[in-house]
């Protein structure tokens, strides 16, 4: 059995309607839509009902980029806990009735030069463990999260309890137990509170 051949249509003539254009070929299409000839969306946050800005920077990405790096997470930690714990440290020594005070002559008043010289030393002391401490806790939790892919709680528990473990077990398996548990709960709270 012979099957007819259909015939190209002619070409029209003026004023008739024009013929389809062909059918898209697949490959043309992904090409479009996944390929290197894929044109970029420009996402206009007006046309959602948002807040419009202007489009980042160079400059600007690389602040950001800094800004959540690992590194300077750790030093401004380490910066915070320095001055944190120096503020602990004077308001503690200051509210603390030994301070200058001299064990071999307990009936002598301390000059104001001594009990300055006390709350000093205390502040100091306070701050470098503190700071200690927030940088231990911030690059922790920066290698957990880059680890895990994942901001969430789960960093914060982690980390504490990395944190914690690590500074008790100076004083051996049980402390450092009792420190891991109580600095992951002492993260989690916190992290409750603020998120």
């Amino acid at each position: 059995v012979s099957r007819p051949v259909m015939a190209a249509p002619p070409p029209s003539a003026a004023g008739e309607p024009a013929s389809p254009p062909p059918p898209l070929q697949y490959s043309l299409l992904l090409q479009h839509l996944v390929g290197d000839k894929r044109q970029p969306r420009a996402w206009d946050p007006a046309a959602l009902g948002g807040i419009p800005c202007p489009p980042k920077s160079e400059e600007q990405k690389m602040v950001e980029r800094v800004m959540e790096s690992c590194p300077f997470k750790a030093a401004l930690a380490c910066v915070g806990g320095f001055v944190l714990g120096g503020a602990f440290g004077v308001f503690t020594a200051g509210i603390d009735t030994n301070v200058g005070f001299d064990p071999k002559d307990p009936y002598r008043t301390p000059t104001a030069k001594e009990v300055l010289k006390d709350m000093g030393q205390r502040g100091i002391s306070y701050a470098k463990n503190f700071a200690i401490v927030g940088a231990m806790f911030s690059c922790t939790e920066c290698v957990v999260e880059s680890y895990r892919g994942k901001s969430d709680w789960k960093n914060s528990v982690i980390s504490g309890c990395i944190t914690g473990g690590a500074i008790g077990f100076r004083a051996g398996l049980k402390a450092g137990v009792i420190g891991c548990g109580g600095f992951a709960a002492f993260s989690a709270a916190v992290d409750y509170y603020l998120r």
